[in-house]
Order: C-alpha cells, then sequence, then structure tokens
C-alpha cells in the first residue's frame, strides 16, 4: 500500500483541529477592515510588517532544514518574506520589521509540516486580499499575489507531498505544530 493510502487523514485531520485558530486568526483587524471595506495603506503595510516578522524567521528554519525534504518541495519557490519587502518599498517607513521572538518550535520536520500548512494555505487566503486591495486601489499586493496563477497547483504540490510523506509518528507531530503556528502567528499579529 502507498504512503498516500496509508494517510489519507492528515489533511482532515489538520482542517478540524486547527479550524477553531484559523477562525481566530482571521479575526484580526486588519481582515476586519478590508471585509469592512475601510482598509487603508496604513493598515495593510502595518499586516505586511507584521506578517514579515512572523515569515522570516520561519523561512530562516526552513531554508536550515531544507535537506528534510527534496526537490518535488519546491522550496526554493515557497519562500515569500522578499515580496513583503518589496511591497514596504511603497510605504513612508523602510526600515526592516522586527521579527518575532517567539515562534513554536520548528526543529523537525514534522513541525516545519505544520507550520507550512498554515503559511502555504494562507497564499489562497492570499489571493483574495489582494482583489480587495486592488478595489481599494491599494499597491501592496506581492505578498498577497504570492504564486500568482499557480497558487492553486502549489497548494495541490504541498497537499499530496504532505500526504505521500506523512507517516503516523509525524502526523503526531504535524497537527500540534500547524495548532502552535496559527496561536503565535495570531498572537504577534494582534499586536500594535
Amino acid at each position: 500500500m502507498s504512503a498516500t493510502a496509508e494517510h489519507p487523514a492528515i489533511l482532515s485531520q489538520l482542517r478540524v483541529e486547527t479550524r477553531p485558530y484559523h477562525d481566530a486568526l482571521e479575526q484580526n483587524t486588519f481582515n476586519q477592515e478590508l471585509t469592512a471595506g475601510t482598509v487603508s495603506q496604513a493598515a495593510t503595510a502595518h499586516f505586511l510588517r507584521r506578517m514579515y516578522g512572523f515569515l522570516q524567521p520561519y523561512e530562516t528554519q526552513l531554508r536550515a532544514h531544507a535537506a528534510a525534504f527534496g526537490p518535488e518541495w519546491q522550496l526554493d519557490q515557497r519562500y515569500r518574506a522578499h515580496l513583503i519587502l518589496e511591497d514596504l518599498t511603497q510605504t513612508d517607513d523602510a526600515s526592516v520589521p522586527a521579527l518575532c521572538p517567539t515562534l513554536p518550535p520548528l526543529h523537525t520536520r514534522a513541525q516545519l509540516l505544520g507550520a507550512m500548512y498554515v503559511l502555504e494555505g494562507s497564499t489562497l487566503g492570499g489571493q483574495v486580499i489582494r482583489r480587495q486591495l486592488a478595489k481599494a486601489d491599494i499597491p501592496l499586493q506581492a505578498y498577497f499575489t504570492g504564486y500568482a496563477e499557480r497558487t492553486g497547483p502549489m497548494w495541490k504540490s504541498f497537499c499530496q507531498l504532505l500526504t505521500a510523506a506523512a507517516t503516523a509518528e509525524e502526523q503526531t507531530e504535524i497537527v500540534p505544530s500547524a495548532v502552535l503556528t496559527f496561536q503565535h502567528l495570531h498572537a504577534w499579529i494582534s499586536q500594535p
């Protein structure tokens, strides 16, 4: 039996067990303003600065453990912190954003897979946000554009790879890591 057939439940388990934390994260001030149609460029820049502060150290850990992933993971194409810096060049504040001092543990491949589930999944929501920012005539869209037309295929590829790679032992680390990633990201994003 293939690894994919042995472990099809990981995605369902991740969706179910992370749902409350995903929903809580989506209630951040930036998303509320976006939904209400009152988002500003300043609020967008603040959100991007916070995202960079979380994404950059996460990507540093992912790079440090890249040997645990094969070329099929396309890690070199999944790094997006630089897109936030590109966006921030269009603002009045060119300083490098503060980095989040307390990430969830990201020391094993399984822990990184849990965090990847959260951050790769954010590319899907980024497409919706990009369209809303375009309607509001806010140019800070590079990060939210992410993989552009490749967003769907990149997410599907990630899900297939995760399903195939997640051993039963790793699943016990992947799901809690995804939950902790949502919790840490929410706490960090919610700071003024």
